[in-house]
């Protein structure tokens, strides 16, 4: 019976489609009230209404009354770095007293400091780290989540984190499915210091290589004295031609045109986005790049929030996600991304369900696979506490998911 279960009397909300959706059709779900969906061996081979559905035998089939609660897609959380050793709640302490990101990178902390910590951690000891994280973030819907590495920056350090998220990816018992992305170009390690060319020459000789069947996608941190334009083009082209599928953080911190970048070089997303130029913002609407906000950063630095309503007015395709990191976003919140889209970032509640499920699905490259409750997708559920899903943003921060189902298996229940 495993990954065989049918759902009745569920009231569907759903984007629909096997790509982004883009502009105003963000808008949109599918609503079916008293609906049944039924899920065969993971995969959804009916969702319609209850008078519609097959008849099958059901003892096959573990039942789930969802007693006119409302049934999405199980969220899908595009950017996170999920692997790393050690803390910083220090460095949480300066900003409030202050301190900018940049300038506590300059001075030793910042991913540097993740950076020496992590490469003295033992695999083992970051995969329950990350089991950890994956066990909230479940409860909270997550049934997709991307894990970047980036806070080794050395070839051996950062082939252990690769290694790392490859064996949850790999992981059939793991209550989500993990997707990995390579970002040897986080920051440039204190010992290429002032020799930022050397260490890309480094990535593209030897680290690139050894990525390639670990991770889906490359991404680098295309910023203001970190990686800056010219670098990223020679880099990310390299990345592309080696087979990887691309992402960018981009115009976090400054306009740099990054969006442009992504855009020129057909990336899958770029994200951040904080500062993007309308040059930007028309550039990805137009190459159909993914724009993946991450409003629990803006929050977390007191930063403008991304100018999601601009992007979504030109076109654009929206995802959402949270960014959980052990520096500038220490929170791997679903309900909070839903408040503070909502609320700061003036996103509708349906819009904002799309940009965390299909359209988050879309920056992964799995918009195919999952992120709507339709026929041949993934069996991938969240049931709500409620009948009406308009609670997520109005339960302000708090947990509305009462059931999660992946791939046809219920894997947490609040």
């Amino acid at each position: 019976m495993k990954g065989n279960l049918i759902i009745k009397n569920a009231y569907v909300a759903t984007p629909v489609g096997i790509s982004a959706v883009k502009g105003e059709k963000m808008g949109f779900l599918r609503e079916i009230p008293n609906a049944t969906i039924v899920v065969r061996n993971g995969r959804i081979v009916f969702c319609g209404p209850s008078s519609d559905a097959p008849v099958v035998n059901e003892a096959d089939y573990e039942i789930l009354d969802a007693n006119n609660r409302v049934a999405l897609p199980g969220f899908v959380d595009s950017h996170t770095h999920l692997i790393f050793g050690g803390y910083r709640p220090d460095e949480f302490e300066w900003r409030l007293k202050g301190d900018s990101y940049m300038s506590i990178m300059e001075r030793g902390g910042g991913i540097q400091s993740t950076v020496n910590a992590t490469r003295i951690a033992d695999a083992d000891d970051l995969r329950k780290k990350a089991l950890w994280f994956i066990d909230r973030m479940s409860s909270m819907g997550v049934t997709t989540v991307e894990a970047k590495s980036g806070y080794g920056l050395d070839l051996e350090s950062e082939m252990k984190m690769l290694d790392v998220i490859k064996s949850l990816e790999d992981d059939a018992d793991l209550k989500l499915r993990v997707v990995g992305t390579f970002l040897g170009a986080h920051a440039v390690p204190k010992e290429y210091k002032g020799k930022t060319d050397e260490y890309i020459d480094l990535m593209i000789r030897e680290m690139l290589p050894a990525a390639k069947g670990k991770a889906r996608f490359c991404d680098i941190f295309t910023e203001k004295n970190v990686f800056e334009i010219e670098e990223s083009r020679r880099f990310m082209q390299a990345a592309k031609d080696a087979g990887f599928k691309l992402k960018f953080h981009a115009d976090e911190i400054v306009t740099l045109g990054g969006a442009e970048l992504a855009a020129e070089l057909g990336a899958v997303s770029a994200d951040h986005l904080l500062h993007v130029s309308d040059e930007g913002v028309k550039a990805m609407a137009e190459k159909g790049v993914v724009a993946t906000l991450l409003p629990l950063t803006a929050f977390a630095l007191r930063e403008p929030y991304a100018p999601a309503r601009k992007f979504i007015d030109s076109g654009a395709a929206v995802a959402l996600a949270t960014d959980l990191n052990p520096g500038s976003c220490f929170s791997g919140s679903i309900p909070l991304t839903i408040a503070l889209a909502c609320i700061y970032m003036k996103m509708s509640i349906e819009e904002t369900i799309t940009a965390l499920t299909l359209n988050g699905a879309a920056a992964l490259d799995l918009a195919g696979e999952t992120g709507s409750l339709e026929e041949g997708k993934c069996g991938d559920i969240v049931l709500l506490e409620f009948d009406n899903y308009r609670m997520l943003p109005y339960y302000v921060g708090m947990n509305c998911v009462s059931t999660v189902i992946s791939k046809g298996r219920i894997v947490s229940q609040n």
